[in-house]
């Protein structure tokens, strides 16, 4: 069979090919776009399985086209940049980059970084709890619909795989290290900041009052809990 198929979105053509080779090398199927632009005519026209984006593109902005991508569809997504500023890095997590890579980078960390991804994306249907239910929420494995007070919730992968593991395991807390290793891979270079991000997110979907939460809580000097059922 197949193997995934991977959109990579550089203007830098020397790069772009120097990419699909070590991926088509690994199996995976690769399209190209030069711009934001097309980029978006790709990802909306048949979109791929992941996708690999420059932060600095012609017509529309790494970031722009991420935003873009968000609105519609739940897919990987890993930018590259060859600015090395916290604020690019936190800007790209904002909008919901799973992960982020430096321009120089070995295009070997960036297929194991897929690899990662995509092997925690995939849905595991066999000897795995299907739906978790915390309270008022509900979370389908398998569909991978989040259900609370009567609506349903829609996340990014990596909001979805957070909050799993958390109410999976409620009332157990975990430092933000620890949930850096489970939900983004003992191979992430980020900091915890990411954790950060990723659970505020969490936080201005789910609860009520997302400046005084009550289910994602921050155990202050150790990490963060789900709340236990109540």
């Amino acid at each position: 069979m197949a193997k995934e198929r991977i959109l990579i979105v550089d203007d830098e053509k020397t790069l772009v090919k120097a990419l699909k080779f070590n991926l088509e090398k690994e199996g995976f199927r690769v399209t190209e776009a030069y711009d934001g632009e097309e980029a978006l005519q790709k990802v909306f026209g048949d979109p791929p399985d992941l996708v690999i984006l420059d932060l600095m593109l012609p017509e529309l902005d790494g970031l722009e086209v991420c935003r873009r991508i968000r609105k519609e569809l739940d897919l990987p997504i890993i930018m590259l940049t060859a600015r090395g500023e916290d604020i690019d890095k936190v800007l790209g997590l904002e909008l919901g980059a799973d992960d982020y890579l430096t321009k120089p980078f070995n295009p070997r960390e960036l297929v194991a970084r897929i690899k990662a991804i995509l092997r925690r994306s995939a849905p595991r249907e066999e000897g795995l709890q299907q739906v978790i239910r915390v309270g008022e929420l509900q979370i389908d494995l398998l569909q991978h619909r989040v259900h609370l007070r009567q609506k349903n919730i829609d996340l990014t992968s990596k909001e979805f795989t957070l909050l799993s593991y958390l109410a999976s395991n409620a009332g157990r807390v975990y430092s933000r290290e620890q949930l850096l290793e489970q939900v983004w891979g003992r191979d992430y270079e980020g900091d915890s900041r990411t954790v950060d991000v990723h659970v505020r997110h969490l936080r201005e979907k789910l609860e009520r009052d997302p400046g005084n939460p009550e289910l994602i809580i921050t155990v202050w000097g150790a990490g963060y809990k789900y709340r236990e059922e109540f």
